[in-house]
């Protein structure tokens, strides 16, 4: 275990090429970036109405469950943080408490759901923008121009470094956030549908059997919030910065949602919402936008479901950078990929290639003439779904073994109780998933065989590749191992406070 360092609870300045910029987020700056990762006003607009579809008025409540069940998780996962941190945060933490070869495949795992997400997301964007852009200029457009010009962007954003990408990230999610905030003022100020009901967050409403799709599908708005972690090189007090701003996380994503579904069932009604979502799907909150809100919010609300998509994109790149250069570092994968920009400080290698995998997709889903919807945004968001629910299940018991073997002055409730209620509600939750992938993908079985076949692969390549390690260069195997859970090379380590 590492000792605490004299100089506070950060890493060290110095720069060196497989360093990170230290100190350069605060706790506003994580929150940010990660509530930007999770595109609230996206999420409302364009996939609530499946959670209504399948839940009806207990979708507000859903979100609350949710939002307690990853309360748990941040609850052992923080505790671990003391103990371990590094970029690649899934990999540290299970690599500290079942082993590095089953962390080296929780961060192959997670390098393929964060890319599955980022690069999927793009489909969203293209789609989004030909249609808004369509709509006031009578041109039309393919949607792959504007996912290919988003892909310029966000390469040029996550190159200038994380300082300059926080700051863009909050900027945005301040106005997607303020533009659901006044479709619920108006809801209520007009009074939604009539009547005032609290029915959705009522035991017997959201408690029921026919809600287990729904169940499966809500956690999805919290996919991306542990994220926090993965920046915890970069972030100013570092550990209790980190912890801070994950549960603002958690308590943001659980209580705004919940708020936000419920001026939307206030709208509609509690008992026609889920037959509401069924006519119209895609057009339920715009026909909510619409209805009450006067025409020039629904044109800003429009527009800032682009930005919310680019924050989104520019987010998930940036997380899906720090899992590609922790690997780099520790030689799991090429090791120039562990290698920062001298001035920037942004793992630039990692986000080139990033860029290129993106762009070789969206190139060939516009050469094919693919769905960018049913195809790019679904199947990507499915992957990204499966991955990131399994690799949290997966620190869930790394946190129990590691905690109760090493650290039972944590408490009880931190290395034992909340870690393993979460890890049985999660692997409900991933059996809900599977059995109801088919809500998810839109697909048939031979391709939803592959997709979860795919986060298999990727899992057993991680562990061949640090077993391959272990074999060809052990003594290497063995430094790389321990600092792992150092942070990074030459890094101080955090003081465990």
């Amino acid at each position: 275990m590492s000792t605490p360092s004299s100089g506070g609870d950060r890493l060290a300045t110095t720069a060196g090429p497989g360093r990170l910029a230290a100190n350069a987020m605060g706790t506003k700056d994580l929150v940010f970036t990660v509530l930007a990762a999770l595109a609230p006003l996206t999420l409302i607009v364009a996939v609530a109405p499946l959670h209504f579809l399948k839940g009806g008025a207990a979708v507000p409540g859903g979100y609350l469950v949710a939002g307690v069940v990853m309360a748990l998780f941040a609850s052992g996962f923080m505790t671990m943080s003391k103990y371990v941190r590094n970029a690649g945060a899934f990999y540290a933490t299970i690599a500290r408490g079942l082993g590095r070869p089953l962390g080296s495949g929780a961060a192959t795992l997670a390098l393929l759901a964060y890319n599955a997400l980022q690069i999927s997301t793009y489909g969203a964007l293209g789609l989004y923008a030909a249609g808004t852009f369509e709509k006031y200029t009578d041109v039309s457009v393919p949607w792959w121009v504007f996912a290919l010009v988003g892909i310029v962007l966000v390469a040029w954003l996550g190159f200038l470094g994380i300082q300059t990408s926080a700051k863009v990230l909050g900027a945005l999610l301040i106005l997607e956030v303020a533009v659901l905030a006044v479709m619920a003022l108006f809801v209520l100020g007009k009074g939604g549908s009539g009547e005032t009901t609290f029915t959705s967050f009522s035991p017997g409403t959201v408690f029921t059997t026919s809600n287990a799709a729904m169940f499966g599908l809500v956690f999805g708005a919290f996919m991306g919030f542990e994220s926090t972690a993965i920046f915890s090189e970069e972030a100013r007090g570092g550990v209790r910065t980190v912890r801070r701003a994950t549960y603002i996380a958690v308590a943001f994503i659980a209580i705004f949602y919940a708020f936000i579904t419920w001026t939307i069932v206030q709208a509609i009604g509690a008992n026609g919402i889920a037959a509401a979502a069924g006519e119209d799907t895609a057009g339920l909150v715009t026909g909510v936008f619409d209805q009450y809100t006067p025409g020039s919010v629904t044109a800003v609300m429009e527009i800032l479901l682009l930005t919310s998509a680019f924050a989104a994109l520019l987010a998930l790149h940036n997380a899906a950078n720090r899992y590609l250069f922790a690997l780099g570092r520790e030689r799991l994968m090429p090791a120039f990929f562990g290698r920062t920009h001298p001035r920037t400080r942004s793992p630039y290698l990692a986000g080139a290639a990033q860029t290129v995998l993106a762009t070789v997709v969206v190139a060939a889903w516009a050469m094919f003439d693919l769905d960018p919807y049913l195809g790019l945004l679904l199947w990507g968001s499915t992957i990204g779904f499966l991955g990131i629910i399994a690799l949290w299940a997966l620190c869930c018991l790394a946190v129990i073994v590691y905690l109760r073997r090493n650290a039972v002055e944590d408490g009880l409730w931190r290395t034992l109780i909340a870690p393993g209620l979460s890890l049985v509600l999660l692997c409900v939750v991933i059996a809900l998933v599977v059995s109801n992938i088919s809500l998810l993908t839109g697909a048939g079985t031979v391709t939803n065989a592959i997709l979860l076949g795919s986060c298999v692969i990727a899992f057993a390549a991680g562990i061949a590749s640090a077993m391959s390690l272990r074999s060809r260069a052990p003594g290497q195997y063995a430094v790389l191992a321990e600092k792992t859970f150092n942070g990074t090379d030459g890094a101080v380590p955090a003081a465990h406070s």
